[in-house]
C-alpha cells in the first residue's frame, strides 16, 4: 500500500546527525543536521515533509522552514497521517482535558507548543476568547484548520491571532495582530488566585496576561499578609495584585509601561483595594535606585523582569543583569523580609540563574536563606526532551541581615 506521505517532499539527516534523538522524542532538527541540497533549501516555509535518517528509513512527518535554524519540527511519527483539522482535534482535546481538570475557570495556557504536541504553537484562553501565537512556519501555513479545531473543541467564539515577538522573527514570519473570528471589546477581567487582572488582548504584551506565574503568585501570597510589598517589573500587577488578594497592607507596582500600570490600577479598583495600591512608572533599575536613595524599605520585594537572556549569545550579559537586579532588590528588603527573583530566560538554566542571584545578594552585603524554588504552572508542561520548554524559574529568599 502506498503511504499518503510518499507524495510529500523528503528531507534527510546527514550520516553524522543523531537519528536516535529524533526516535527518542526530540522535536527539533537543525539545519546543520540535514543534507541541504538545492531541492531541500528551496522547500516552501511551512511545508510538510518526510524526515528520513541517512539510511532512508522514515522517522517522522515534519513541518519545515528553510529560513530558520530549526529547519524541521516533528509533527507525527505515523507516515499515514494527514496534517489537517482532524489531526489537530485530538491534540486540542487532550490539552483541554488536562486544563479543565486543573482549573475551575477557563483562564489558562491551553496549548504550550511542543509540550502539547503542536510545535511552536501557543494558545492562551480567556473565557470564550482564544489568543493564538503561531510561532512556527508550519502552524502559520495551517492556521485555518488549527482555528477550526480550536473552535470545535472549546466552543470559543472569538479568536485572536497574535503574530508578534522574537520567535516569529527567528522563523522569518511577518508580525501580525488581528481578530480572526468574533470581536474583542475592551479588556477582559481574569480571576486568578483571588486577584482580578485586566487582560488587554489587543494592546498588551504577548497574549495579554502571563498565566505562567500563577503558582509563584500563590506561593508569594503566603508571605505578604499585613506586609508592605514592592512588585518590580510588575506588568499588569502580577505579584502585586496577588499580594493584595492575600491581605498585604500596601503594594507599590513598578513598570516602564504606563498602560500596563493603568491596567494594574483597574485590577486593584475591581478588587476594592485601590487605597492600598500605588504605582511608580519608570525604568526598574532607576526606580529601585531612587527608592534606595529615599531610604525606602519593604517587607517583601519581588522582581519579575523580561527575558534578559533570550538566547545563548545574550547569556553572559543577561546573567549580569539578573545579578544587578538581585543586588538592588536585596538592599530594599528589611531584615527578616522576603525577596522573590524570577527569570523567564530559557538560556539561563536554574543553576546559572541561582548563582547570579546569590552573587547579587552577596554584593548587597546581605545574607539570605533560599526557601523556595518555583516554576511555571501545570498548564505550561515541560517536554522532557526539550529543556527550552521549562523556561520559568522563581527563587524566594528570606533575608537574614
Amino acid at each position: 500500500m502506498t503511504h499518503p506521505s510518499e507524495s510529500l517532499p523528503t528531507i534527510r539527516l546527514t550520516p553524522k546527525a543523531n537519528a536516535r534523538a529524533v526516535r527518542h522524542g526530540s522535536p527539533w532538527v537543525f539545519d546543520n543536521e540535514l543534507v541541504l541540497d538545492r531541492r531541500t533549501k528551496n522547500l516552501t516555509p511551512g511545508a510538510i515533509a518526510r524526515l528520513e535518517d541517512a539510511e532512508r528509513n522514515f522517522l517522522a512527518l515534519v513541518g519545515v522552514n528553510p529560513n530558520s535554524r530549526i529547519f524541521a519540527r516533528v509533527l507525527d511519527r505515523d507516515p499515514d497521517m494527514v496534517i489537517d483539522e482532524a489531526w489537530f482535534i485530538p491534540r486540542v482535546k487532550h490539552a483541554l482535558q488536562h486544563r479543565e481538570m486543573l482549573y475551575a475557570e477557563p483562564f489558562y495556557r491551553l496549548i504550550h507548543a511542543e509540550s502539547d504536541g503542536l510545535p511552536g504553537v501557543i494558545v492562551d484562553r480567556f473565557g470564550d476568547t482564544l489568543v493564538i501565537q503561531p510561532n512556527a512556519a508550519w502552524a502559520d501555513a495551517l492556521l485555518a484548520p488549527l482555528v477550526a479545531a480550536l473552535k470545535s473543541v472549546t466552543g470559543a467564539t472569538t479568536i485572536v491571532m497574535n503574530g508578534s515577538g522574537r520567535a516569529r522573527t527567528l522563523e522569518g514570519l511577518d508580525e501580525k495582530l488581528e481578530v480572526i473570528d468574533g470581536a474583542v471589546e475592551g479588556v477582559i477581567p481574569v480571576s486568578m488566585n483571588g486577584a482580578t487582572y485586566m487582560a488587554d488582548l489587543m494592546g498588551g504584551q504577548k497574549t495579554g496576561l502571563f498565566f505562567d506565574q500563577r503558582d509563584n503568585h500563590a506561593f508569594a501570597q503566603n508571605l505578604v499578609k499585613g506586609k508592605r510589598v514592592l512588585d518590580v517589573f510588575s506588568h499588569v500587577g502580577g505579584f502585586g495584585l496577588a499580594a493584595l488578594a492575600a491581605g498585604a497592607d500596601s503594594v507599590v507596582c513598578v513598570d516602564s509601561s504606563a498602560p500596563a500600570l493603568e491596567l494594574a490600577a483597574q485590577g486593584a479598583a475591581a478588587m476594592g483595594v485601590s487605597d492600598k495600591f500605588s504605582t511608580r512608572k519608570g525604568d526598574a533599575f532607576d526606580t529601585m535606585a531612587a527608592l534606595l536613595a529615599e531610604g525606602e524599605t519593604f517587607d517583601v520585594v519581588i522582581c519579575d523582569p523580561p527575558a534578559f537572556a533570550p538566547s545563548k549569545p545574550a547569556l553572559e550579559k543577561g546573567l549580569r543583569a539578573y545579578e544587578r537586579v538581585a543586588k538592588m532588590a536585596a538592599a530594599l528588603v528589611v531584615d527578616g523580609g522576603y525577596l522573590g527573583l524570577c527569570s523567564c530566560s530559557h538560556a539561563a538554566d536554574l543553576e546559572k540563574f541561582r548563582n547570579s542571584c546569590n552573587r547579587g545578594i552577596g554584593r548587597a552585603t546581605r545574607s539570605a536563606q533560599l526557601i523556595h524554588t518555583g516554576f511555571a504552572g501545570a498548564d505550561h508542561p515541560l517536554m522532557p526532551q526539550l529543556a527550552e520548554s521549562g523556561y520559568l524559574k522563581g527563587l524566594f529568599y528570606r533575608m537574614m541581615s
